[in-house]
C-alpha cells in the first residue's frame, strides 16, 4: 500500500497525540474510519511500540499489548501511586484479581458478549471477590502450586492477602495502625481503574464501566490467546454446577 506525504503526516500527527494522551476524540475517529491509508499507518506505528489501537464510538485509544490485560505499567509504579508503602507483589496480584472479577461481574462471568450488569456497588464487588476466593480455596495446596506454574499467577498469595483482611483480623490489627479492610482494598483498586479511564463513579459507592473498558474487555479479556483460559479456571465451579443441574 502506497501513502502520500499528506497521509503520512496526518497519521503521524494522530499517533503523536495518542502517544502523549493515550486517546484522541471524535474527529480522529472519523478520519481513522474513513481513510484506509491513515488507519493502516496508525496500526503500523502502534505495532512498532508493542501497542494496539482500540476504537470506541467517539474515541481512539493507544493500548499497550499484553498477554492478560491492558495495564502495561510496572509493579513499582502501581505500588508508588496506589498502594501502601509496605506493599509487596502479592498486593499487585490481588489488585489484578479484583479487576478480573469486576469485569467478570459485568459480563456474566465472561459468558456474554455485552455487559449484563449496568453498575455494581463496592460492597457487591467485595462479595464477588469473596466468592472467587472461596473457589480458589477449594483446590489443594499441590493443585494451586501446579496452577501457579500454568497461569503465572500466585494464587496462594492472592488467597492469603485477601483472607488476611477479614473482619476479625482487622480488629486485632487496628491497634497497631496497620489495618486495611477488604472494602478499602476494593476502593484502592477502583481508584486505579478510575485513573486508567476504565470505570466511572455514579454515586452511592457504585461504579459503571466506560466504553473504553467494554471495548478492551471484548477485544482482549475474552480472547483465549490473551486470557490463557484463566476465566474458565476462575469460574470452573459454576460450570460444574450448571452441568450438574441440567
Amino acid at each position: 500500500m502506497s501513502y502520500t506525504q499528506h497521509e503520512v503526516m496526518q497519521a503521524f500527527s494522530l499517533y503523536t497525540t495518542l502517544a502523549r494522551d493515550s486517546k484522541v476524540g471524535e474527529e480522529a475517529v472519523q478520519l481513522y474510519t474513513s481513510n484506509d491509508q491513515i488507519r493502516s499507518l496508525l496500526h503500523q506505528f502502534a505495532k512498532e511500540v508493542d501497542c494496539v489501537i482500540v476504537r470506541t464510538s467517539n474515541e481512539l485509544f493507544l493500548i499497550p499489548e499484553t498477554r492478560l490485560g491492558p495495564f502495561h505499567v510496572s509493579n513499582d509504579w502501581i505500588k508508588r501511586n496506589y498502594l501502601r508503602s509496605d506493599s509487596v507483589n502479592a498486593d499487585i496480584y490481588l489488585l489484578y484479581f479484583c479487576i478480573i472479577v469486576l469485569f467478570g461481574a459485568f459480563f456474566d462471568r465472561y459468558n456474554s458478549e455485552e455487559p449484563t450488569l449496568q453498575f455494581i456497588s463496592q460492597a457487591d464487588w467485595v462479595s464477588e471477590v469473596n466468592e472467587r476466593i472461596h473457589h480458589l480455596r477449594s483446590h489443594s495446596e499441590e493443585d494451586l502450586m501446579e496452577l501457579e506454574r500454568e497461569f503465572s499467577y500466585n494464587w496462594r498469595a492472592i488467597i492469603a492477602k485477601w483472607e488476611d483482611m477479614d473482619d476479625i483480623k482487622e480488629e486485632a490489627k487496628r491497634q497497631s495502625g496497620r489495618t486495611i479492610s477488604r472494602l478499602s482494598f476494593i476502593d484502592t483498586t477502583k481508584r486505579f481503574l478510575l485513573g486508567e479511564g476504565l470505570v466511572r463513579e455514579i454515586g452511592n459507592y457504585e461504579i459503571t464501566l466506560t466504553e473504553k473498558a467494554k471495548t478492551i474487555i471484548q477485544r482482549f479479556f475474552m480472547d483465549a490467546t490473551y486470557n490463557n483460559n484463566i476465566f474458565e479456571f476462575i469460574y470452573a465451579d459454576e460450570e460444574v454446577e450448571t452441568h450438574a443441574n441440567d
